[in-house]
């Protein structure tokens, strides 16, 4: 525990030193409508009365509205607290509370409730917790499949700090969607992301749930752009989750949350995001969505219920299915 809360203090101190630029005006298009109040509203009573955190308020998620009046969430499971601090994240960071046993339960609930199709359970990160919290996850999906049993089920992990027996745990209880986000070019993550973090760590997290998962199931990453990286880079990195498997992948313009630090270096034009939807299908992703307000779960059910057909890769690497740490 005593190295944890340094580690945490460290990280805290290494991404305050992160370069920015001054705050830029919104393009107009990334201003929006709110929807209809009273299907935000029904979402928002269900998750009120679960004692339920969803991503989309912990993250400040620029399509809250729209999700919730289609009646859809992304279900934060592990409390509201991270045990990181990375620049772009508007998070809480500090010392997370126990997990909640009960909490499975609350989320099948709310599921039933909201008569869902599709569900996306994803976490704060909880270096605390022995197994980051895989236990959770697997726990979660059991229990929606028990009460819900026609959902669709999209994980969206931490990288469980390279723990292998971690990403078998989820793996195992075979979510329909493995997601674990690279989030940024290589260049920018030790700029961007907490210390403990990697993309090499992310790669390897994306390749192991790849052999894991059985022959149907998705795996998905996604990745902000207007941090400072090049179109180049974009490329690169959509070449680097192609040969790990990735059959799906989001792609979304970087808005600084409150309490976020990286400031937003560009704003992407609508028609560079066309074009790198259009470069990630020609790479072989069966499911890619890029836009300015594209987030990692946004319209996730199409990947599921849209009709994708998945032209799958299986990376050639031996994997050790050994307990361990991944690099």
């Amino acid at each position: 525990m005593i190295y944890w809360v340094m580690a945490l203090k460290r990280s805290i101190s290494e991404t305050n030193a992160v370069t920015t630029v001054s705050r830029k005006p919104f393009p107009p298009w990334l201003r929006r409508t709110w929807p209809r109040p009273d299907a935000v509203d029904r979402v928002r009573d269900v998750l009120a009365d679960l004692s339920l955190n969803t991503v989309c308020r912990s993250a400040q998620c620029p399509n809250q509205g729209e999700c919730w009046s289609r009646g859809t969430a992304t279900f934060m499971i592990l409390g509201k607290v991270c045990s990181r601090n990375c620049a772009f994240c508007g998070v809480d960071t500090g010392i997370p509370s126990p997990p909640d046993p009960e909490e499975p339960i609350r989320i099948a609930e709310a599921v039933r409730q909201l008569g869902l199709r599709h569900s996306v359970i994803t976490s704060v990160t909880r270096d605390d917790l022995p197994d980051g919290g895989a236990a959770c996850f697997a726990g979660v999906i059991r229990a929606v499949r028990d009460i819900c049993p026609t959902v669709s089920i999209e994980v969206l992990t931490p990288d469980f700090g390279g723990d292998k027996s971690a990403v078998e745990t989820v793996a195992a209880a075979m979510p329909d969607v493995f997601g674990h986000n690279v989030e940024t070019v290589s260049r920018l993550h030790h700029r961007l992301r907490d210390p403990r973090a990697s993309y090499a760590r992310s790669l390897a997290v994306l390749r192991l749930a790849r052999a894991l998962l059985p022959e149907k199931g998705f795996l998905k990453s996604g990745l902000m752009v207007g941090c400072g990286e090049t179109e180049a880079e974009v490329l690169s990195t959509l070449a680097d989750l192609r040969a790990v498997g990735c059959d799906a992948v989001t792609i979304g313009q970087y808005l600084k949350p409150r309490g976020g630090r990286a400031e937003i270096q560009e704003f992407i034009p609508p028609e560079q995001f066309a074009r790198y939807e259009n470069k990630a299908r020609d790479m072989g992703f069966s499911f890619a969505m890029a836009g300015p307000l594209v987030r990692s779960s946004y319209q996730a059910d199409t990947l599921i219920h849209g009709g994708a057909s998945c032209r799958r890769i299986r990376t050639e690497d031996n994997i050790s299915m050994r307990h361990g740490n991944l690099a």
